[in-house]
């Protein structure tokens, strides 16, 4: 029929129909018809039965089948073509070319179930289905259809065998298992329906597998024909119940499995693929489905032992089927097909339903206007960030906990755990252990047998034991060993420790465990990815909340929807910039910064930490710990945080006596110390000394008296190892006279208060920290340990960090050319703090970014952190207040706050309610709430003289903080 007669008699049909009807034709239906029509009416018939058959593509590579394929194409007309290895620039550049041989534009397929890597290397590989099926939130299983959509689409993919509606009710599964969404009906219908319409919505046709239902089968299709004896009632139920709802929804293709189903087919050894009573009678006919009908693969054992050849797609032709996939041999195929239509089997009209439904879905995916496949970045459009962000998002909410006797999860009380972890399976784990030991200390332990493991495990009362299995396929073997098995029953039942499972493997390798009755904690963590791994460990440290539900029943004790919930304790997690509204690319300045620091000598290494919204998104280290050293800095690396220590240390104690009432911001001097009742000092209030309002001296160099006239410490105050009298350690080679404490105190006694009102000062907090410790009965470094870091989880804090870490691990300061004569490393550099052992209420404090970020981030919080509350929040907002502002003196209490006018401490890009610190050895935090931001900047620019005043003279360090702000997306 010629184009203007079609348009002529939609136009008239429109005009007649009623008013409620019409409005459904649309001008693109019209066109479709016309294009599908005119199309069709422009085939010879051989030209149509090709249509039908869709072949495999050789590798490119295969010189020799490239040739034939290029034959099918261009001389019998094959409607489509389906790529199974290789990669993505390769596929596109053989589609191009196929597709420029084509008379009719080709459909091409993918099997990519869980994204392209499921087929082609240097590509993205989505988690698989049995994932997706823990996730409670339909969208993200959307999301991740559409994002698979739009990498087939970006390809020139038009179809996509996928999802894979199959429920799995069979452990033994030997092809399905991961790839099924899992056993409940109605979870699988849930997702598979989700999937279709993101993958859809993306411009990609979907096709819901492998019909009638391959899920309860305990062969492989690929290898022999599987048997499902259910009755029709069962079948109603379950196996048919997702394409139920996929029909009613509008799927655009279903494929149909090669299954021996007697209950449906009465022929004996008919697989399903070829069953005219399974496609035309009850998919057609019984289901109502009009859309487009795909048989499984035609060179599988499970079809090809009934029908060889040709006969093959013959007979899937006459069951119904419209579209003929990898025939074993395409050319007979077509013979015989060709033969049935001239013979007068095959009627114009049954070919004219399957081809026009071909064309149909063509149109659908734009090969009306085909266009070539651009192959310009086509590597870097399918391997964006957002894969990994929507991954993660998907790992977050499927990881499940199963099993959760006595509240072992979250972990709390990081102050009274010893934490082991075992490693079980054959893969790496690398990622959940390194990610754990953000949180505490956590030691992996290792034994040659069990008995010598158990020794070891007897130091430790928690035990978290990694079973880790290859995640390249969900085919890959996942079961425990018996040795696995065995070890993992030893060492649950060990008295001294707690034990919890964490699996990274198929739910079903849980079922080989014979009783889970001693083990206090079960994770199911499907996948063993390095993102799975990260979010698994965050989630058992209670940064993240525990969401997900078992898709299967993996053992008696955990039937389907098994899934126990809990919240986050809201600490610190780790993240990448988009998913907390920043951009990599805009914190990637902060590496430029910090090698132009060490380029120009500010400093021969650094660490810098960015967390917004309770996520580290950014936390690297940079160079040396000196510049001749072989050694690099790594994010463990512990520095020297000078006066970090203020607002680390000192003032989390004062804050939490002033809450306590045993502390007033309006107290005296003289009244925390009534020595100082003589003093000029002695009306100083807590509130101006913290806020350096009080007129203190700055600091007092303590250490010059205690010099001979060489000036060089004297023997009348050190010995150079410990003795009576000599007990206050400096160096490991300089002992303080014990008496010499006195002289500190009295010195500070004897102060005049100086003329300026505001002049920052070191002094109060030599004074606080004598009361703090009088008060408590304890020294500060105690204290702290005791109140904070321990339970903090902030392991590499401390003062004096040599009795806990090894002098490698802890970053040089200076070399001392003036009081201590040597490199200053592992002891505090500030003179006064050294001088009192090393803990100073204004220095002492060493540690890593992280843990820094730790303190900052419950600042942030109000004083809560990982499950506790460390101070009120009324009373950080307290301390986090500038109370003399109006006299020019930007500080708060304790903190340091942005600047008054242009010049200060920040950016001037930061809130008013930011607050933070800078340390003289090169170390400066930040915090933010109006951002929800913490940053922390580490640096030893005192190494190798504290003269180098570089770093301060650059403002490389509020740099940074502007560059992270120009990160922020609006």
């Amino acid at each position: 029929m010629p184009r203007y007669l079609v348009f002529f008699f939609f136009f008239l049909l429109i005009q007649i129909l009623p008013a409620q009807v019409h409005p459904l034709i649309t001008k693109d239906t019209l066109e479709q018809s016309v294009w599908v029509n005119t199309k069709y009416e422009s085939m010879t018939p051989e030209e149509r039965i090709g249509q039908l058959l869709m072949v495999m593509a050789p590798p490119a590579t295969d010189l020799e089948g490239v040739k034939k394929t290029e034959a099918l194409i261009r001389d019998h007309h094959i409607g489509g073509i389906i790529f199974s290895k290789g990669g993505p620039v390769s596929q596109a550049k053989q589609t191009n070319h196929y597709q420029a041989l084509a008379k009719t534009p080709l459909m091409i397929g993918l099997d990519a179930e869980w994204g392209l890597a499921m087929r082609l290397d240097s590509t993205y590989a989505f988690p698989w289905n049995m994932t997706l099926g823990a996730i409670e939130d339909t969208t993200l299983v959307a999301q991740v259809g559409h994002q698979i959509g739009c990498q087939a689409k970006r390809l020139g993919v038009h179809i996509n065998f996928a999802p894979d509606v199959d429920i799995n009710t069979n452990p033994r599964n030997p092809i399905i298992g991961n790839r099924s969404f899992g056993e409940d009906r109605e979870n699988v219908s849930e997702k598979g329906l989700a999937f279709t319409r993101g993958m859809q919505r993306a411009g990609v046709l979907a096709s819901a597998k492998h019909f009638p239902g391959h899920g309860d089968t305990s062969v492989d299709s690929h290898k022999a024909l599987p048997l499902i004896e259910h009755n029709r009632a069962r079948l109603d139920s379950i196996e048919l119940q997702p394409y139920k709802k996929l029909v009613e929804e509008g799927v655009t293709s279903i494929m149909v499995a090669h299954l021996q189903i007697p209950e449906l087919e009465r022929d004996k050894g008919r697989p399903s693929s070829l069953s005219k009573k399974i496609i035309t009678d009850l998919l057609r006919e019984e289901m109502g489905y009009e859309g487009l009908i795909f048989t499984d693969a035609l060179n599988m054992n499970g079809v090809t032992s009934f029908a060889p050849g040709g006969e093959t797609a013959l007979e899937a032709f006459y069951a119904g089927n419209d579209m003929l996939l990898m025939p074993e041999n395409a050319l007979l195929a077509k013979e015989a097909l060709l033969k049935a239509y001239n013979r007068g089997r095959i009627k114009e009209e049954r070919l004219a339903e399957s081809v026009k439904r071909i064309l149909m879905a063509k149109y659908k995916v734009g090969l009306h206007k085909y266009s070539p496949v651009i192959i310009d970045e086509l590597y870097q459009d399918l391997n964006n960030q957002g894969n990994e962000l929507l991954y993660a998002d998907a790992m977050e909410n499927a990881i499940t906990v199963l099993q959760n006797k006595v509240d072992i999860l979250p972990v709390k009380r990081l102050e009274n755990k010893k934490i082991a972890f075992v490693k079980m399976g054959d893969d790496d784990s690398d990622p959940f252990l390194e990610t754990m030991q953000k949180y505490t200390e956590v030691v992996q332990v290792n034994g040659k047998d069990i008995a010598t493991l158990k020794e070891k495990l007897k130091d430790y009362n928690l035990v978290i034991v990694g079973f880790h299995k290859d995640n390249s396929s969900p085919w890959k073997p996942y079961k425990f060993s018996e040795k696995e098995r065995f070890w993992l029953h030893e060492i649950a039942r060990m008295p001294e420790s707690n034990t919890v499972l964490v699996s990274f493997a198929n739910p079903y390798a849980l079922s080989d465990i014979a009783t889970f009755q001693d083990i206090d904690g079960v994770v199911q963590a499907y996948q063993n990815s390095t993102i799975s791994q990260q979010k698994t460990a965050q989630i058992l440290f209670g940064a993240l909340p525990a969401k997900g539900k078992l898709p299967v029943s993996a053992h008696r004790d955990f039937p389907v929807n098994t899934g126990i919930k809990y919240d986050s304790l809201m600490r610190l997690g780790y993240d990448v910039p988009e998913r907390v509204g920043m951009s990599s690319l805009g914190l990637s300045r902060i590496d430029t910064l910090v090698q132009n620091g060490i380029d120009s000598m500010m400093f021969p290494g650094a660490q810098v930490l960015v967390a917004r919204k309770g996520k580290v998104i950014y936390n690297k280290a940079f160079g040396k710990p000196t510049y001749d050293s072989k050694d690099s800095i790594s994010t463990n690396s512990i520095y020297d945080l000078a006066s970090l220590t203020k607002i680390l240390a000192t003032l989390p104690q004062l804050m939490k006596m002033e809450e306590e009432g045993s502390l007033a911001l309006n107290n005296t001097f003289e009244e925390l110390l009534p020595e100082f009742e003589d003093s000029e000092l002695k009306n100083v209030t807590v509130l101006k000394a913290l806020s350096h309002y009080g007129r203190l001296p700055a600091w007092i160099a303590f250490y010059v008296d205690t010099l001979n006239k060489n000036r060089r410490p004297s023997p009348e105050y050190y010995r150079n190892h410990p003795a009576d009298g000599f007990s206050i350690r400096v160096t490991d080679q300089m002992y303080l006279s014990d008496a010499y404490t006195d002289s500190i105190y009295n010195r500070i006694e004897r102060q005049e208060l100086k003329s300026n009102r505001y002049r920052y000062s070191d002094i109060s907090y030599y004074i606080l920290k004598k009361y703090i410790e009088q008060a408590k009965g304890t020294r500060l470094d105690t204290l702290t340990d005791q109140f904070l870091y321990k339970r903090l989880g902030a392991n590499r804090t401390g003062f004096n960090p040599l009795d806990r870490y090894p002098m490698k691990e802890i970053v040089p300061t200076e070399v001392d050319n003036y009081y201590r004569y040597q490199v200053v490393q592992g002891f505090v550099h500030d003179m006064g703090a050294a001088m009192q052992g090393g803990v100073g209420g204004h220095a002492g404090l060493f540690s890593n970014a992280n843990d820094v970020a730790k303190i900052m981030q419950m600042y942030l919080q109000g004083g809560y952190y990982g499950g506790e509350r460390f101070l009120d929040e009324r009373t950080v907002e307290k301390f986090n207040k500038c109370y003399f502002c109006d006299k020019n003196v930007r500080r708060g209490v304790g903190f340091d706050k942005p600047q008054l006018d242009e010049k200060g401490p920040t950016c001037g890009c930061v809130s008013r309610k930011s607050f933070g610190h800078s340390g003289f050895t090169g170390t400066y935090t930040w915090a933010d709430p109006e951002q929800d931001l913490v940053y922390v900047f580490l640096s030893n620019r005192t190494y190798p003289s504290a003269t180098n005043m570089l770093l301060v003279k650059s403002a490389l360090r509020t740099r940074i903080q502007q560059a992270i702000y120009d990160s922020l997306i609006n």
